[in-house]
């Protein structure tokens, strides 16, 4: 009885290397024979990727996850904004206390001066940044009910602007956006239907405040804390928007709370 109970062992045994030794080529078989075991002293283990079959396994090291860099700067999308400056396209002189325009603002052509402006808010160089971010000022100052039949054409230079994840592009494009807002009353609801467009990053940057412990940050008196602007841009985002605004808004970032409903 004990032979028949050990042959049939034996088979069982002999059956299952076999059918490893046919899933696995002998090259690959010879080459697993070869690696010290996890129980053994000194063994180094062998490294797996994590969220895989083989991080089920015993005596391995899963790898740590790898990082997503959501906050890691991006390049800026390619425009004709340098292209245009050094051709000339501009009506724009560049002048020691910044630019002088050599024509009247308000007869310019905004559907195609305003969107050329806007893509160079991506800009960090100078004098680059000096025609883009001024030009626009004046443009929204002066231009009244101009910049108002423009707002499609600004959504993809603003979504741009905000996916450089450049903390100072944020910044400045967050202080355009509150000019924008305000030159027009109807401004605020035109802009609630491309929330889906402009608010996803700010949603990633709200609340990114540093923490100096005791010191000062300066970053608040000269209105460069992002984490402060963005929630300024959200209240006069509520206040125009409307009455769909807050939960257009709610939706895309939960955290933020409502300065009208409080």
């Amino acid at each position: 009885m004990a032979t028949n109970v050990t042959s049939i062992t034996t088979r069982k045994t002999f059956i299952v290397i076999s059918a490893f030794t046919q899933m696995v080529c002998g090259k690959e078989f010879r080459s697993n024979l070869r690696k010290p075991l996890p129980s053994a002293k000194g063994a180094v283990r062998r490294v797996v990727p994590p969220f895989s079959i083989q991080s089920l396994q015993k005596g391995i090291h899963v790898a740590p996850a790898p990082s997503c860099h959501a906050f890691q700067e991006r390049p800026p999308v390619k425009n004709l904004f340098r292209y245009r400056y050094h051709r000339g396209d501009f009506p724009v002189a560049l002048e020691t206390k910044g630019i002088s325009w050599k024509t009247d603002i308000t007869k310019l052509d905004f559907h195609f001066y305003l969107p050329m402006f806007f893509e160079g808010l991506t800009e960090t160089k100078h004098p680059y940044k000096v025609f883009a971010r001024q030009a626009v000022h004046d443009m929204l100052t002066y231009g009244g009910s101009k910049t108002f039949p423009c707002i499609p054409q600004l959504i993809i230079p603003i979504k741009n602007a905000f996916n450089t994840r450049n903390r100072e592009v944020i910044c400045i494009t967050l202080k355009v956006l509150q000019h924008l807002l305000k030159t027009n009353e109807q401004v605020g609801e035109a802009l609630v239907p491309y929330y889906r467009q402009l608010l996803p990053v700010l949603n990633m940057f709200k609340n990114c405040n540093v923490n100096c412990g005791d010191e000062i940050d300066y970053t608040k008196t000269r209105g460069e804390n992002i984490s402060d602007l963005i929630n300024e841009t959200l209240e006069l985002m509520e206040r125009t928007g409307g009455e769909d605004a807050f939960i257009n808004i709610k939706y895309l970032i939960p955290t933020y709370e409502s300065c009208l409903l409080n």
